[in-house]
């Protein structure tokens, strides 16, 4: 995949996303629903931060039952109840600590006043693509 930040455009990097992900077919594409803050019991947190740092957790676990890795995410959409610049800065923060050095993804946030269940504060679905090697086909 090839991340670009185009230059006219304001720098995404602090706030842990890029503009344009660009990726070349063939590829086998794996689709993540959105991932809240509850854990495997299905407890969830009251916590904003906590909330998002467990959906975080849970989309790394669904991202390896598929085979892949935060890497190979190319797009996500995160959306979030109650949306302010405080909850922004949480969630920015958590996707640099995700990504580290890499390239972050494309990332589109959405305020929504509630989500599936009450006390859900953030959710975060992902689109991964992986580049088929060229023995496959």
């Amino acid at each position: 995949m090839k991340f670009i930040n185009p230059q006219g455009l304001y720098d995404p990097r602090p706030n842990g996303y890029s503009h344009v992900v660009v990726a070349e077919a063939p590829a086998r594409l794996i689709y993540i629903a959105g991932q809240g803050g509850e854990n495997a019991q299905g407890d969830l947190s009251q916590d904003f931060g906590e909330q998002v740092a467990q959906a975080l957790r849970n989309l790394h676990t669904a991202l390896s039952a598929a085979g892949a890795s935060c890497t190979d995410v190319a797009k996500v959409t995160a959306l979030i109840v109650d949306h302010s610049e405080h909850r922004l800065a949480i969630f920015s923060q958590a996707l640099r600590a995700m990504w580290g050095d890499h390239p972050a993804p494309a990332c589109t946030l959405i305020p929504v006043p509630r989500l599936a269940l009450d006390g859900m504060l953030f959710e975060i679905e992902a689109t991964a693509i992986q580049q088929l090697r060229d023995e496959i086909y």
